[in-house]
C-alpha cells in the first residue's frame, strides 16, 4: 500500500460523494426528469397510449443503437435506455401495481362465486364481479406489457454495453503513428479544416457565454464571484484543514484516530473547496441560466474531472503529510515524502488541463487523428509524471541505503503494488512508442483509477478500525457509557468492536471490488452506487422482493428477536422453571428445545420481514437437498436425533449412562451431540444419532434407581459356609450406605475344587455411590475375615516338568550319553503349587 500512497493517486469518492453540489444537481435533475414523465393520475387509455409510446421509443432506440458508429452515440443511446427503464419502473410502481392490488381487494370483498346448485347471486353483484374482473384482466395485460418493455430495455442495455466493449477492444487494437513520428504531431502543426471549423464554432459559443457574464450590468458580480472562488481555492483548504486539526487535538483521544481523522479532513477540505470553487465559477459564468448543449456537456464533464483531480491532490497531501510527519498514516521516510510531495498536485493539474482538451474534442466530434493526438498527450503526461515519481523514489532510497540509514518497513502487498505500477508505466510507454495510443491511454487511466480506489479503501479502512476501537474502549467515555448502559464486560466490548470493524471492512472491500470491476476513471459516485445496487440487488434478489427498507426491517427483527429470546430464556432458567419442581435434566431439555424453536422462528420472521417469497426459494431448497444428500446427511441425522432426545427424553441431563464402553454423567444435550462427563472429569462428545440407534444403558433412569454393590469371594473347601455367610451379612448390614429394604443377601454361587464361591449383594440409594460403597465393604470384609481367622482361597498353578528326551538330538555328542542317563530317572511330575 505504501508505494501507491507514494504516488498519491487516490481519491475520496467513496466518502464525500454526497457533499458534491454538481453531482447532486445532476442527480436531482435526472430524478425530476424521470418523475415528470409519468403523470400523477392516469386512466386506462392513458396507460395504453403511454405503453405504445414506450414501445415505439424502444424500437427506435434499438435501431439507433444498431446504426451508431461513435462512442458518443452509444453512450447517448444507453442513457436514453436507462431513462425509459425508469419510466416503465415508475409506471409499474406508482400506477399499475397499486391499481392491481386495489382491484384485487375489491374483488376479494365480494362473496365467492356460487357453486352449481346453490342460490344464484344478485344481478348487481354479478355485474360488479364482471366489471372488476374485466378491469383486472385488462390491467394484467398492461402489467405484462410494461414488464416486457422493461425486460427488453434491460437486454438492450446489455447489448449496448457489449457494443461499447467491442468498440473499445477494436480501438485498443488500433495502431496509429508513434509519438516519435511527425504524423502524430501533424494535427498541432497542420490542423484539419473540419476540425478547425468545429473548434472555432465551439470557441464562438464560449466567447458568447463569456460576453454574457461580463456584460455591463453583470461584470461587478462576476468579478466578485471569481475573486471569491480564487480566495476559496487559495485559502479554503488550508484554513479548513487547520480548523479540523485543532478540533482533533482538542476533542479526539490520543492515538491513531487523530491521524486518520486529520487525513479525512485534509481530503474533504480539498474536495469540498474545489467543489465550491467550481460551483461559484459556474454561477459567475451562467447566472443559473441553462447553457447550450455543447457547453453544458463540457461544463458537466469538467466539473466531474475537477472533483476527481481534487481528490487526487487532497488525498496525496493527506497520506504524505509532508508538514506533519508524526501524523502520517503510511510508513514512508521523510526523504521520500519530500522528493514526491509536489507530484500529486502536478498530476492533478495536468490531468484536468489535458482532460478538458479531450472532452472538448469529444463534444465537437473531432477527427480520429485529433482524438488520438489528445489521448496520446494525456497518456504521455501521466506516464512521464508517474515515471518521474518512481525514479525519484528509487533514487532517494538508494541514497539512503548508501548512507547506512535503515530501510523502510515493507510488506509483500506494497512490493506487489510497486511492481505493478512500474510494469504498467513501462507497458504504456512502449505502447505510445509503438503507436497503440488508445491502449496506452486505457492503461494510464486504469492505473489512476485503481490507485484511487485502493488508497480510498486503505484510508477508510483505517478510519473505521480506529473509530470502532476508540468507540468501544473502556478507557474512553463512550466505552464506559456502553458498559454501564448495557451491563456488558470489557471483553464483550472488544468483541463488538472487532465484529463491527470487520463488517465495515468487508463492506468497504465489496465496494472497492465493484468499483474496480465496473468503474473507471471518471466514474461518478452515482454511477458507482448504481453499479453496487446492480451487483448486490440483481435479478435474483429482485425476484426475492428484497429492497433496502425491508433489509432494515429484517435487521431490526433479527436484533429484537434475539434479544427477546435471550431475555425469555434467562427468565425461564432463573425464575419460572425452578418454581415448577421439575428436575434439573427436565429443565435443561425444555430450555434447549425452547431455544432451538426460538432460533427457527426468528429465522422465519427475519426472512418474512425481508420480503422473501417462499415460492421463489425452490433453487435454495434444491441446493440444500443436494447438499443433504451428499455432505450434510450426518449433520441432519444428528440434528433430528437431538430433537428426538429433547422430546421423548430417553436420557436427560444428569443421567448416568453407558454406551460403547463409555460410562458417565450427561452434562449437556446439544442439537448435534451430547456431552458425557467421565469419572476422571474428562468429557466425551457422542453424536446424538448413536444415542438413538445403539443400545444404551441408562443407569439412573427413573427416580427409584438403586445401586447394586456386589462382592464375589472364593473360600477354601474346609471352611464353615454358614459362619462365613453370617459374617458377610453382618458386615453389609453394619455399613451405613447399604439399604435395609431391599436387604443384603449371600448367594452360594459355585463349588469347585478350587474352593467355595460366595456372592454378596447389597443395595445403595444411588448408582453413583456404588464404587465407593464397594471399596469400603472390601476393606471391612477383609479386616473381619482376618480377625475371624477365615482365609480366602489361594489360586493354584499347575506346573508340568517335561522330559528332556525330545531335546537329546540337539545336545552335543559328548554330553548326549549323560543326558540319556538322566532322562531315565526323569519322569513327569504334576503337583499343585501355591
Amino acid at each position: 500500500m505504501r508505494s501507491t500512497c507514494n504516488l498519491a493517486l487516490s481519491g475520496f469518492l467513496l466518502c464525500v460523494c454526497l457533499l458534491l453540489p454538481p453531482f447532486a444537481r445532476a442527480a436531482d435533475a435526472s430524478d425530476t426528469k424521470a418523475a415528470s414523465t409519468v403523470p400523477a393520475s392516469l386512466t386506462a387509455p392513458d396507460v395504453d397510449a403511454l405503453l405504445e409510446e414506450l414501445q415505439a421509443g424502444q424500437n427506435k432506440l434499438r435501431q439507433r443503437a444498431a446504426e451508431a458508429t461513435r462512442d458518443a452515440e452509444l453512450a447517448e443511446s444507453d442513457a436514453l435506455a436507462r431513462e425509459m427503464t425508469d419510466k416503465v419502473q415508475l409506471l409499474l410502481a406508482t400506477s399499475l401495481m397499486p391499481w392491481h392490488a386495489k382491484l384485487q381487494e375489491q374483488l376479494d370483498v365480494l362473496a365467492p362465486v356460487p357453486t352449481p346448485g346453490a342460490e344464484p347471486e344478485t344481478p348487481a353483484v354479478a355485474l360488479q364481479r364482471r366489471t372488476l374482473g374485466g378491469r383486472l384482466s385488462q390491467l394484467d395485460v398492461q402489467i405484462r406489457q410494461a414488464q416486457s418493455i422493461r425486460d427488453n430495455l434491460a437486454k438492450l442495455h446489455k447489448q449496448i454495453s457489449r457494443l461499447q466493449h467491442d468498440r473499445l477492444s477494436d480501438l485498443l487494437a488500433l495502431r496509429s503513428s508513434s509519438i516519435l513520428q511527425p504524423r502524430f504531431w501533424a494535427p498541432l502543426v497542420k490542423p484539419d479544416p473540419g476540425d478547425s471549423e468545429a473548434f472555432w464554432s465551439f470557441n464562438a459559443l464560449l466567447l458568447k457565454q463569456f460576453r454574457f457574464a461580463w456584460q455591463t450590468a453583470r461584470w461587478p458580480t462576476t468579478a466578485l464571484l471569481l475573486l471569491s472562488a480564487f480566495a476559496f481555492w487559495a485559502v479554503g483548504p488550508r484554513a479548513f484543514e487547520s480548523a479540523i486539526a485543532s478540533l482533533c487535538l482538542r476533542r479526539l483521544p490520543e492515538g491513531r484516530l487523530r491521524r486518520s481523522a486529520l487525513a479525512i479532513a485534509t481530503t474533504i477540505a480539498s474536495v469540498v473547496s474545489t467543489a465550491c470553487v467550481v460551483e461559484i465559477t459556474y454561477v459567475a459564468m451562467t447566472r443559473r441560466h441553462p447553457l447550450v448543449p455543447p457547453l453544458d456537456q463540457v461544463a458537466e464533464n469538467v466539473m466531474r474531472l475537477s472533483l476527481i483531480c481534487a481528490s487526487v491532490s487532497g488525498l496525496g497531501r493527506a497520506l504524505l503529510s509532508a508538514k506533519r510527519p508524526s501524523w502520517r498514516l503510511p510508513v514512508i521516510a521523510d526523504e521520500v515524502v519530500l522528493a514526491i510531495s509536489p507530484i500529486p498536485r502536478l498530476l492533478a493539474v495536468l490531468l484536468i488541463v489535458f482532460g478538458t482538451v479531450e472532452q472538448i474534442n469529444r463534444v465537437i466530434d473531432s477527427s480520429l487523428e485529433v482524438t488520438l493526438f489528445a489521448r496520446g498527450l494525456v497518456s504521455l503526461v501521466v506516464v512521464l509524471v508517474i515515471g518521474a515519481a518512481l525514479i525519484r523514489v528509487n533514487r532517494v532510497r538508494n541514497t539512503m541505503a548508501a548512507a547506512g540509514k535503515p530501510p523502510e518497513a515493507r510488506s509483500t502487498l506494497a512490493g506487489m503494488l510497486h511492481a505493478g505500477i512500474t510494469v504498467t508505466v513501462v507497458v504504456a510507454l512502449f505502447a505510445l512508442l509503438a503507436g497503440y495510443i488508445t491502449l496506452s491511454r486505457f492503461l494510464t487511466y486504469e492505473l489512476v483509477w485503481v490507485s484511487l480506489v485502493l488508497c480510498s479503501f486503505y484510508l477508510l479502512t483505517r478510519l473505521t478500525q480506529d473509530v470502532f476501537e476508540n468507540l468501544f474502549s473502556v478507557q474512553h467515555a463512550s466505552g464506559k457509557t456502553f458498559r454501564n448502559l448495557f451491563g456488558v464486560e470489557e471483553a464483550h466490548l472488544d468483541q463488538t468492536s472487532t465484529v463491527l470493524s470487520g463488517l465495515a471492512t468487508s463492506l468497504l472491500l465489496f465496494v472497492a471490488v465493484v468499483a474496480l470491476l465496473t468503474g473507471g476513471f471518471g466514474t461518478t459516485p452515482a454511477d458507482l452506487f448504481n453499479d453496487i445496487v446492480e451487483v448486490f440487488g440483481g435479478d435474483r434478489l429482485r425476484s426475492l422482493n428484497i429492497v433496502p427498507s425491508r433489509v432494515l426491517n429484517a435487521g431490526l427483527t433479527l436484533a429484537v428477536g434475539l434479544y427477546l429470546l435471550r431475555s425469555v430464556h434467562r427468565w425461564l432458567d432463573r425464575k419460572f422453571l425452578p418454581k415448577t419442581g421439575m428436575g434439573v435434566g427436565m429443565r435443561a431439555s425444555l430450555l434447549a428445545l425452547f431455544t432451538n424453536i426460538g432460533y427457527v422462528a426468528i429465522a422465519l420472521l427475519t426472512l418474512s420481514a425481508l420480503g422473501v417469497r417462499w415460492d421463489n426459494l425452490a433453487w435454495v431448497v434444491s441446493a440444500l437437498s443436494v447438499g443433504i444428500g451428499f455432505g450434510l446427511q450426518e449433520i441432519v441425522k444428528n440434528f433430528v436425533s437431538g430433537l428426538i432426545l429433547l422430546t421423548e427424553r430417553p436420557v436427560k441431563v444428569g443421567d448416568m449412562v453407558s454406551i460403547s464402553g463409555v460410562e458417565g454423567d450427561i452434562r449437556r444435550i446439544n442439537v448435534r451431540a451430547t456431552e458425557i462427563q467421565l469419572a476422571d472429569r474428562s468429557t466425551v462428545i457422542v453424536p446424538n444419532s448413536q444415542l438413538i440407534s445403539q443400545n444404551l444403558r441408562n443407569v439412573t433412569m427413573g427416580n427409584t434407581s438403586l445401586g447394586v454393590a456386589t462382592l464375589i469371594l472364593i473360600f477354601p473347601l474346609d471352611i464353615d459356609p454358614e459362619r462365613v455367610r453370617d459374617l458377610l451379612l453382618q458386615t453389609f448390614l453394619d455399613h451405613p450406605a447399604i439399604l435395609e429394604q431391599p436387604g443384603p443377601s449371600v448367594l452360594f454361587s459355585d463349588l469347585t475344587p478350587a474352593g467355595i464361591t460366595l456372592s454378596v449383594t447389597g443395595y445403595v440409594r444411588s448408582p453413583r455411590i456404588t464404587g465407593s460403597a464397594k471399596s469400603d465393604l472390601l476393606f471391612e470384609v477383609l479386616r473381619r475375615l482376618r480377625d475371624a481367622g477365615i482365609p480366602l482361597s489361594n489360586p493354584q498353578t499347575l506346573v508340568v516338568r517335561r522330559s528332556q528326551h525330545d531335546n537329546l538330538e540337539q545336545q552335543p555328542s559328548e554330553t548326549r550319553a549323560f543326558a540319556e542317563s538322566e532322562a531315565k530317572n526323569c519322569t513327569p511330575d504334576v503337583s499343585p503349587q501355591n
